[in-house]
């Protein structure tokens, strides 16, 4: 592998410890033809019916942020199909679970308020994001949507949609997420207690953890469900 130029062509090259760094549109335009029409006219800024419809059957997301400082974070979101609420054309509400109470999302979008999701329903290879502006909200009529699925959470995230379009399946079909005869390629695959070992440095055996993060896992489940 190339060693990163000591002479850097943009000030974003300095501290990426890349080299042969593309700096502009202009420079990406040489490497990527213009999209099609097609393509670019699938972006739109409303939720059709067949687009909430795909919404309400989604039981799993994918929630992208960034703080003030452009540092970007991306966070796992699932529960009962139907967990991102629409609210009308243009606005959407996704719940805040219990979980870490690291809280990064929110606190991005208190910083910067925006947000994308990415919507997945199992076993279809397209993918429905979700882009605008964002915030957090304590509105009881909308921490009430989830109320006959879920305990009611604390807050929720509201989405102005500015954007609504579909990734195609090459990025599925190619990784072969859905293809139950491929994951027994993964097996010995490191899981999240060996990451946790690995990186805190622990003086553990992943085996250890793991039956404290099942029985975690099983009561933060059980403390999603209503009272």
């Amino acid at each position: 592998m190339a060693a990163p130029s000591s002479a850097p062509s943009s000030p974003s090259a300095v501290s990426s410890g890349f080299s042969s760094v593309v700096s502009s549109e202009a420079e990406l335009r040489e490497l990527y033809r213009e999209p099609s029409r097609l393509v670019k006219g699938k972006k739109v800024a409303r939720l059709d019916d067949v687009t909430r419809a795909f919404i309400a059957a989604s039981p799993f997301c994918l929630l992208a942020t960034s703080d003030a400082d452009g540092r970007c974070d991306v966070s796992p979101k699932g529960g009962p199909s139907g967990l991102v609420k629409v609210l009308d054309d243009r606005r959407v509400a996704l719940p805040d679970l219990n979980g870490n109470n690291l809280i990064d999302s929110l606190i991005n979008i208190v910083g910067n308020a925006h947000a994308a999701l990415l919507l997945l329903i199992p076993g279809k290879d397209e993918t429905l994001r979700l882009d605008g502006p964002a915030t957090v909200t304590t509105d009881p009529e909308i921490l009430a949507l989830w109320d006959n699925e879920l305990r009611r959470p604390k807050a929720a995230i509201g989405i102005e949609v500015e954007a609504a379009f579909i990734h195609c399946a090459k990025a599925f079909r190619r990784g072969q997420v859905w293809d139950p005869e491929s994951w027994s390629d993964y097996e010995g695959a490191p899981d999240g207690c060996d990451l946790i070992v690995a990186q805190m440095q622990l003086a553990k055996d992943p085996a250890d953890l793991r039956a404290g993060f099942e029985e975690g896992y099983r009561q933060g489940l059980a403390d999603d469900l209503p009272i």
